[in-house]
């Protein structure tokens, strides 16, 4: 990885000035501010971390190196600063906060075992900061990164990804969004790549020790899906919601299917016992899905993180405007 100088800079914003800035960054330690009227906006790197932070606090915390199998997010903040995500726990140790990973050509990049697949970070592209596009008082950040899928036993090259993480915060929003988009293609060369996978494979949550037990499961159809094996069930909806105490504080999570994905709306695989998990797939399981060279796959989801607990009604609200703002 090539070595960069620290950047900074500062966008000084009155209201309805939009200030939104761009960079191609190769990432050793810098950092990118949008400075408001009352706050600043920022994404800091460091040496195997993203941070996207305001003046006060820690909006998301993305890890990119020194991960032996894909990168992820690794942690995400309420707009009170509680985090939801859980890194690794014993029982499952590949299991990485918010992380998306499926098989490709019959690699597994689920598990995470030597002999299994490999997202390997590239570099990273269209750094931003500033206001968000429909709305320039609200704080916005987002970075792209570039990703091979790789199979380990001949480092031969199965799909490339390029991964744009946008997360936002701000009073009408009233929760923390994350939007994570992946477009995938295949290598020259190459001209197709099935993807399948496990019933619970595709963009995967796995949340603090406090929210396994007590929690309670929603969806957009109000609908209890159908049980596939103990306690996991699996769901069609729009979006599904997850509300429990993090830490001792309620919060409501839910995950949002962009109505232009594959399969929508998505199939929601659940569970909390003897963990609490959620999952957006695609059914791989049942139907795999091939990407072919003259027509990249786009996924788009989103994360919507609210203090306390969250009637559907206000869910949906959020859900709408996000899918017709993400065209």
């Amino acid at each position: 990885m090539k070595a960069f100088k620290s950047i900074t800079i500062i966008f000084l914003l009155v209201v309805g000035l939009l200030a939104s800035v761009g960079l191609n960054l190769g990432f050793a330690k810098s950092s990118l501010t949008a400075q408001f009227q009352d706050y600043s906006i920022s994404i800091t790197t460091e040496q195997d971390v993203v941070l996207v932070h305001t003046d006060e606090q820690v909006l998301l915390r993305y890890r990119y190196e020194d991960v032996p199998f894909k990168p992820y997010v690794q942690q995400l903040f309420s707009p009170r600063g509680v985090n939801v995500l859980r890194d690794a726990p014993a029982d499952h140790l590949h299991h990485h906060g918010l992380m998306f990973a499926v098989a490709v050509d019959g690699v597994d990049f689920w598990e995470e075992h030597r002999a299994l697949g490999r997202q390997a970070h590239r570099s990273f592209t269209n750094v931003r900061v500033g206001g968000r596009p429909d709305n320039v008082n609200v704080p916005w950040a987002s970075f792209t990164e570039l990703i091979d899928w790789i199979k380990p036993r001949n480092q031969e090259l199965l799909l490339k990804e390029r991964r744009t993480i946008e997360v936002s915060q701000g009073t009408d929003l009233g929760a923390t969004v994350l939007t994570w988009q992946s477009k995938f293609e295949v290598p020259a060369g190459k001209k197709s790549a099935t993807l399948t996978g496990a019933h619970y494979h595709g963009l995967g949550m796995r949340f603090v020790k406090s929210m396994d037990t007590g929690g309670q499961l929603r969806n957009a159809d109000g609908k209890p899906g159908t049980v596939f094996r103990g306690d996991e069930r699996l769901v069609r909806s729009t979006w599904c919601a997850y509300t429990a105490n993090a830490n001792g504080k309620p919060v409501t999570v839910a995950m949002f299917d962009h109505p232009q994905n594959p399969r929508h709306p998505a199939t929601w695989f659940t569970m909390t016992k003897p963990f609490a998990y959620l999952s957006a797939t695609m059914e791989l399981h049942k139907e795999p899905l091939k990407v072919v060279s003259d027509k990249p796959l786009v996924l788009r989801y989103a994360v919507a993180l609210w203090d306390g607990r969250v009637e559907a009604d206000q869910i949906n609200q959020l859900y709408k405007r996000w899918s017709a703002k993400q065209k």
